[in-house]
C-alpha cells in the first residue's frame, strides 16, 4: 500500500500532468476559447499603447491565443473604457487604463458607464511620474525660467496634453495652481500628436508621462525641466523634482492598470491576475517599464481597487480646486 506521502506525490504529479495537457499556465476551464483584445484609450506610440503591446505579447504566449490591441483614442481615454465596460463579461475584452479615464474623466465628462462599478480591476501594471518637457530648441532651461515667462505673459504660453481630463491636463492645471500662473491648454488625441507641435514650436511645453516622453528625451528632442514626483526618476537622475525646482504641491503621476468587464467569472479574473503577476516579474518586462522611467506595479485585486477609489476622490478635489471644466458639464 502506498504511504500518505507517496499518495500525495502521485496526486501532485497527476495534477501537474493535467495542467501541462491543458497548457501552462493553469487557466479557467474553457477560457480563453477565442482571441483576446486589449482596449487602449490612446493612439499608437504612446505610453499606454507601449505597455499594452508588451502585455499582449506575453499573454498570447501564456494563454495560447492571439491578443489584439485596439486603439480607441479620444474622450479622455473613456471611449476604450466604455467598450470594455459594455462588453460581454467573458474575460475576452481587457482594458489597459490610466488614471485619466478611471479617476479624472468621471469628474469632467458625462459617461455611460461607472468606472468603479462596471470595470473589474485585475492589477496595477506600472506607475510613471509626469515630467515637464519643452523642445530642445526652447529658450527655457529650467522650471524657474518657465514660471517667470508664464508670469510675464499670463495666458499666452501654451501647454499640450493628450486630451481634456488627461493626467497631462491635470498636471498642467496643478502646476498653474501651485505657481499662480496661467497658460493655454491645447488638448490632442494622444501624446504622439502633441509631440509634433511641441517640436514644431506651436506649443511651449507638456507635462507628459515619462512613458511617452522618454523616447524624445533620449533622442535629444525634448528637454526635461522637472519630474512631478516626490523623488527623482531613476532614468532621469539629473532632472530635479518640481519641489527641488521651487514648485510644491503639484506632483502628478500616471498609473496604468489592467481591467476586465465587471461580472467576469472569478476563475477568469483569478487567471488573469495570476498571469499579470508573473509577467510583471519577468526581467525583460521590468527592464522595459524602468526604461520608460517608471516603477513596476505591485498591487492586485482589492488593493488596486482601493487605490483606484482613493485616486478617484483625490482628483475630484483637484478638479474642483483648479476649477477645471470638462465637456458637457
Amino acid at each position: 500500500m502506498a504511504t500518505p506521502t507517496r499518495r500525495h506525490a502521485t496526486v501532485a504529479l497527476a495534477a501537474f500532468a493535467l495542467a501541462l495537457a491543458a497548457g501552462a499556465p493553469a487557466q479557467a476551464q474553457g477560457w480563453p476559447d477565442k482571441p483576446l483584445r486589449i482596449m487602449v484609450g490612446a493612439s499608437p506610440g504612446g505610453g499606454t499603447d507601449i505597455l499594452a503591446r508588451m502585455l499582449a505579447e506575453k499573454f498570447a504566449a501564456a494563454f495560447r491565443q492571439s491578443v489584439v490591441v485596439e486603439n480607441r483614442p479620444g474622450a479622455s481615454n473613456t471611449i476604450a473604457a466604455d467598450v470594455a465596460a459594455h462588453a460581454p463579461p467573458d474575460g475576452n475584452t481587457l482594458l489597459l487604463a490610466t488614471n485619466t479615464g478611471q479617476a479624472i474623466a468621471p469628474h469632467l465628462l458625462k459617461l455611460k458607464f461607472d468606472p468603479l462599478k462596471d470595470l473589474q480591476p485585475i492589477g496595477l501594471v506600472a506607475v510613471m511620474p509626469n515630467v515637464l518637457v519643452v523642445s530642445a530648441a526652447s529658450p527655457y532651461r529650467s522650471a524657474k525660467e518657465l514660471v517667470a515667462a508664464m508670469a510675464d505673459k499670463p495666458g499666452q504660453l501654451k501647454y499640450a496634453s493628450s486630451g481634456i481630463g488627461s493626467t497631462q491636463h491635470i498636471a498642467g492645471e496643478a502646476f498653474a495652481l501651485a505657481t499662480g500662473t496661467k497658460a493655454i491648454h491645447v488638448p490632442y488625441k494622444g501624446s504622439s500628436q502633441a509631440h509634433i507641435d511641441i517640436l514644431g514650436g506651436e506649443v511651449t511645453m507638456m507635462f507628459d508621462s515619462t512613458s511617452s516622453a522618454m523616447g524624445q528625451i533620449r533622442g535629444g528632442k525634448f528637454r526635461p525641466l522637472a519630474v512631478m514626483s516626490e523623488r527623482r526618476a531613476a532614468e532621469l537622475p539629473d532632472v530635479p523634482t518640481l519641489a527641488e525646482a521651487g514648485v510644491k504641491g503639484a506632483d502628478v503621476q500616471t498609473w496604468y492598470g489592467l481591467y476586465v468587464t465587471a461580472g467576469t467569472p472569478k476563475a477568469v479574473v483569478d487567471a488573469l491576475a495570476a498571469e499579470l503577476a508573473k509577467v510583471l516579474k519577468l526581467p525583460d518586462v521590468q527592464a522595459r517599464i524602468k526604461g520608460l522611467g517608471g516603477e513596476v506595479g505591485a498591487l492586485s485585486g482589492e488593493a488596486f481597487a482601493e487605490m483606484n477609489r482613493q485616486e478617484f476622490e483625490r482628483f475630484r478635489k483637484l478638479v474642483r480646486d483648479a476649477n477645471i471644466k470638462g465637456e458637457g458639464l
